[in-house]
């Protein structure tokens, strides 16, 4: 079984606020320029991720959220793009 990463970062504002904050941190993993090479050098395919909240006792994923307001439990995921450029020298 692999090892997995868990990064707990608390967003202490409404929920509007810690959707829009939780997509610019997304965003720097995802950057494709810089951050995808490095991922791809040691071996990170994707990143698994949702938006949570304290008071819900279940792993509710406030990323997925429908018309009705329901919440989602499945993750979302960003799959890092493979790059062309040669990670051997990176690690």
């Amino acid at each position: 079984m692999p090892y997995r990463l868990h990064i707990d970062i608390p967003l202490n504002m409404s929920e509007e606020e810690a959707l829009i904050a939780s997509q610019q941190i997304l965003g720097i993993l995802a950057d494709v320029d810089t951050d995808a090479i490095i991922l791809n050098a040691i071996g990170v395919e994707e990143i698994n991720y949702r938006l949570g909240h304290d008071d819900d006792r279940q792993k509710s994923n406030y990323f997925m959220k429908d018309a009705n307001g329901h919440v989602n439990n499945k993750k979302s995921k960003i799959v890092v793009p493979k790059t062309l450029t040669n990670t051997t020298d990176l690690v």
